[in-house]
């Protein structure tokens, strides 16, 4: 009678159970957050950062270390390799042709920086 009813064992639903909740735990887990990356920013894309109108990247560099080097300093920063990437794009204005050489430099020495860091395995 129970079986015309559509009634299963316990052991049955048991089953079927396990199965969906392993299911649902796979499509709640959380994705990944991208491991943080330690670069040295040149002071001078430091100093010309001070005034960019984004807080996440003038609080990363506030909570950097300054490391003395030579006549001039970096800012050690570890942060996401997209917010570095975000902080190359804030001076670009550093990489034209209208900026001094010291600013093209320090440009290119932090774009190189990520480049090693983004191939690297």
């Amino acid at each position: 009678m129970l079986d015309a009813a559509g009634a299963h064992d316990v052991r049955d639903i048991l089953k079927e159970l396990d199965g969906v909740t392993a299911d649902v735990a796979g499509q709640e887990q959380a994705p990944e957050r991208e491991q943080p990356h330690t670069i040295d920013v040149p002071g001078l894309l430091a100093e010309h950062l001070n005034a960019t109108e984004v807080a996440e990247i003038r609080e990363v560099l506030r909570g950097g270390r300054r490391i003395r080097r030579g006549q001039g300093y970096s800012v050690r920063v570890s942060a996401p390799l997209a917010l570095h990437q975000a902080v190359l794009k804030q001076c670009a204005a550093l990489a034209d042709g209208g900026s001094t050489p010291a600013g093209r430099k320090a440009y290119r020495t932090y774009a190189d920086r990520i480049a090693a860091v983004s191939t690297a395995p």
